[in-house]
């Protein structure tokens, strides 16, 4: 099993990979506390939840280096036509009727992609804004790119990934001494150039991603699932094609079903799939032989933040010695660090059971739970595959 551990594949990476660039002192963030995002109503539902997107967090300043030269191994031929789609460009929001630019119209424009992920909606909405400005300085570019971040932000308070993304895309793309040397007209250029380049890399992820997990995947290995994540999908997409033989188990992912729809995508593929209650994860983990989930965060801690019911199938795993492992691109690394379950900010949906509740019935209708790190083995980044320990010093370093 030594051949398909962490640093068997770290050791194996080309070592002509693009050293990571030093991290100025005058890059800080300060993101919003669970604290702050708590203050919010504790009975509005989640327009993540409402709109189905993926959640993603704050990243390691050298990940547009690390994440470009990675880019290029592994790359799959066969999946230039995807990437080709997913990065097409709609039209601005900005109608021809003379309309004022809308942030929101655009970031509602990019989402319908569905491949494409929440926070590279956010960052081709504000490279948008950027397009469509009429600022004549930087000072005042930089001012709407502010307010256009911050709007995005209220849209939804609860989503990680879309606060991510709006803060990295003014972190990377705004913050560069370089600018200060160059005059208006190049100076705004160069941002939508870097604008472009993130959310191409952030594109990229998923397929990095799908390369680096298949050295774990084996012949007649059973795969517990849960849910719906396109990283996971693609990660077992790829071992599919690659001829490996292997069986899913997909959780019903109750109350919204998303693990309907993972099993639907893998009988397309014809991959062996069987279709759980998600209280039957229990009974069937004897017959698994690792777990496979994505992730809303990647918390300091090393644990996650993810659907309802990842912390139980972590824990059933864990206690039978089962590895789970994490799909989850670099950008969800967040800057949070969640002591328990009630210690994040609210993220609610709808639920319907099929019959009428009494009003008496006080029902639960959080989105998500914490899967702290002791729970995980590995997670599978587009950084290389690391323990939960490793994200914590990294993220920790980072803010120090």
């Amino acid at each position: 099993m030594w051949w398909r551990s962490a640093s068997f594949i770290l050791d194996n990476r080309p070592q002509n990979d693009v050293a990571p660039p030093s991290r100025p002192d005058s890059l800080t963030l300060s993101p919003p506390t669970m604290a702050d995002a708590a203050l919010q109503s504790p009975n509005a539902n989640s327009a993540y939840y409402q709109t189905r997107a993926a959640h993603h967090g704050v990243v390691t300043s050298d990940w547009l280096a690390q994440a470009q030269a990675a880019a290029a191994v592994g790359r799959n031929p066969d999946d230039q036509g995807s990437v080709v789609a997913a990065e097409a460009e709609p039209k601005p929001a900005a109608s021809e009727s003379g309309k004022p630019f809308s942030v929101i119209v655009e970031f509602n424009n990019w989402r319908k992609q569905p491949d494409l992920a929440e926070a590279v909606a956010a960052i081709r909405a504000l490279a948008s804004v950027i397009r469509s400005s009429e600022a004549t300085t930087m000072m005042e570019l930089e001012i709407e790119l502010k307010k256009a971040s911050d709007s995005l932000k209220s849209w939804d308070t609860t989503s990680i990934s879309l606060t991510a993304g709006c803060d990295l895309f003014m972190r990377y793309v705004t913050r560069t001494s370089a600018l200060e040397y160059e005059d208006f007209h190049s100076a705004k250029s160069r941002l939508i150039e870097r604008a472009e380049k993130f959310g191409e890399i952030s594109t990229k992820a998923r397929r990095i991603i799908a390369v680096l997990s298949q050295d774990f995947i084996f012949d007649g290995c059973t795969i517990l699932v849960h849910g719906f994540s396109r990283v996971v999908l693609e990660v077992l997409k790829t071992a599919a094609q690659s001829k490996k033989l292997f069986r899913v188990f997909c959780t019903e992912g109750r109350p919204d079903r998303t693990g309907l729809r993972l099993s639907n995508e893998l009988a397309k593929l014809d991959v062996p799939v069987k279709l759980l209650i998600d209280s039957a994860v229990a009974y069937t983990m004897d017959e698994v032989d690792m777990v496979f989930v994505g992730a809303d965060g990647v918390v300091e801690s090393g644990g996650i933040i993810n659907m309802m019911g990842t912390y139980q199938i972590a824990l059933v795993a864990h206690s039978m010695n089962k590895p789970v492992y994490v799909a989850a691109e670099s950008y969800k690394f967040a800057r949070l660090y969640p002591l328990d379950q009630k210690d994040m900010a609210p993220a609610l949906r709808p639920i319907d059971f099929g019959v009428p509740i009494p009003s008496k019935v006080e029902v639960e209708r959080s989105a998500r739970d914490y899967t702290p790190p002791q729970y995980l083995t590995l997670l599978f980044t587009d950084l290389g595959v690391l323990t939960p320990s490793v994200v914590s010093d990294e993220l920790i370093q980072l803010y120090l």
